[in-house]
């Protein structure tokens, strides 16, 4: 029976960098030796792209906060069911492009439903599942959402949110970094690329010694 993966995640408010650093990281891994399986949320199985579909696009206020929320654990608990925890099981690692704690984020915090109702719903749906490690790229507004301009397509529409409601999904992140450290990791991610990656890999050698050998 093969040991059991790990599961990390990467949080972040919009144009963080995430997408930019998996791909490095994923190398780094598996240079040591390490299998991964990358996925995404709202998204990472048939079932839950298609509800992705429902949220990143459209109107900005297409949905009522608890609306959401609800979609988005539809989403993740077939994404967990059928693709997460399979790999895990299997003994790859899992880096997932945002978790539970977007969830946290933008409909605890920025939304205003409240961390401690979002946990709830948590709980309800996936238990004690979270991920093992969490890496947030921090980013100041202003830069963040100059930096997401730059993407392609029709999937904007959290960017399409006011400032404010961005300022308040920053605060949820660090508030969320400094209620968890033993899981989570602030990174300044208002640098270039390798100095944001030097640090990802340096928090996850700090969570599992393994990888410093």
């Amino acid at each position: 029976m093969s040991q059991r993966g790990k599961f990390i995640s990467l949080e972040g408010g919009e144009g963080a960098g995430k997408s930019t650093q998996i791909a490095p990281l994923v190398a780094w891994l598996g240079e040591r030796g390490i299998s991964t399986k990358v996925t995404r949320e709202p998204g990472g199985s048939p079932g839950a792209e298609e509800i992705r579909t429902l949220l990143v696009t459209g109107d900005p206020s297409r949905w009522s906060p608890v609306t959401e929320a609800l979609l988005l654990y539809a989403a993740r608990r077939d994404h967990v069911d059928r693709t997460i925890e399979p790999a895990l099981a299997a003994g790859s690692w899992v880096l997932c492009d945002r978790f539970a704690d977007s969830s946290v984020a933008y409909q605890g915090f920025a939304y205003g439903l409240g961390d401690h109702w979002v946990h709830a719903l948590h709980e309800s749906v996936l238990g004690s599942f979270w991920p093992d490690a969490t890496l947030i790229l921090d980013v100041p507004v202003e830069l963040g959402l100059a930096r997401a301009k730059t993407r392609h397509g029709d999937e904007d529409r959290y960017e399409r949110m006011d400032r404010s409601f961005h300022e308040r999904l920053r605060e949820g992140y660090r508030a969320i970094a400094a209620h968890a450290p033993q899981r989570c990791t602030l990174i300044d991610a208002s640098r270039d690329a390798e100095a944001v990656q030097s640090d990802m890999r340096a928090a996850l050698v700090g969570r599992f010694p393994e990888l410093g050998r």
